[in-house]
């Protein structure tokens, strides 16, 4: 797993007033943030690695929240990842949404500020006008961050965050065969 963060991940605890757009624009090793500049020569460095060095043909990514936007990124033409799965994606933009090339999963929550109700439905238009193989599945009754951050003792929680982990190990199966 790459340390997409360079050492300065975000706790699962963080506090309340923590404000993750300056995070994302200020974080990093010398205050460089983490965007697609300080990210994207991570994952390629680590896609060439296993390419070239261990001999991988497909390569499946997955995305929570700030990953999602990678995972959508690296499924370009040009990018080399073959099978992506995000969870309450955060983040994608339109052209990266048009430049997905490869099959895509997404589990989405319900409650999601980021990723709407609208933005989930743009979401959903633009892979099916581009003709992409995808599949999106929407949770009931959980927030953004269902898939990392829940309530185990809730029911409807608890099976979400199950049911999305098993729908991208069953899509990762499908997609990642040899032909």
């Amino acid at each position: 797993m790459p340390d997409l963060y360079e050492g300065d991940a975000v706790s699962l605890d963080r506090p309340e007033d923590f404000n993750v757009m300056a995070w994302g624009q200020k974080g990093g090793p010398q205050g460089k943030g983490h965007g697609p500049g300080q990210v994207d020569p991570i994952i390629e460095t680590v896609i060439e690695e296993m390419r070239l060095n261990l001999g991988v043909r497909k390569i499946g990514s997955v995305g929570y929240c700030f990953g999602a936007k990678y995972v959508a990124r690296f499924l370009a033409k040009d990018k080399r990842v073959d099978v992506g799965a995000m969870a309450h994606p955060s983040f994608v933009d339109v052209d990266e949404l048009k430049a997905i090339e490869r099959p895509l999963t997404i589990a989405a929550a319900e409650v999601d500020h980021i990723f709407s109700e609208e933005k989930r439905h743009e979401t959903e238009k633009i892979l099916k006008e581009g003709k992409r193989t995808y599949q999106i599945t929407l949770y009931s009754g959980v927030e953004h961050g269902f898939a990392v951050r829940s309530d185990m003792t809730k029911k409807e929680v608890k099976y979400a965050k199950e049911a999305a982990f098993i729908q991208q190990v069953q899509w990762f199966r499908e997609w990642l065969q040899e032909e």
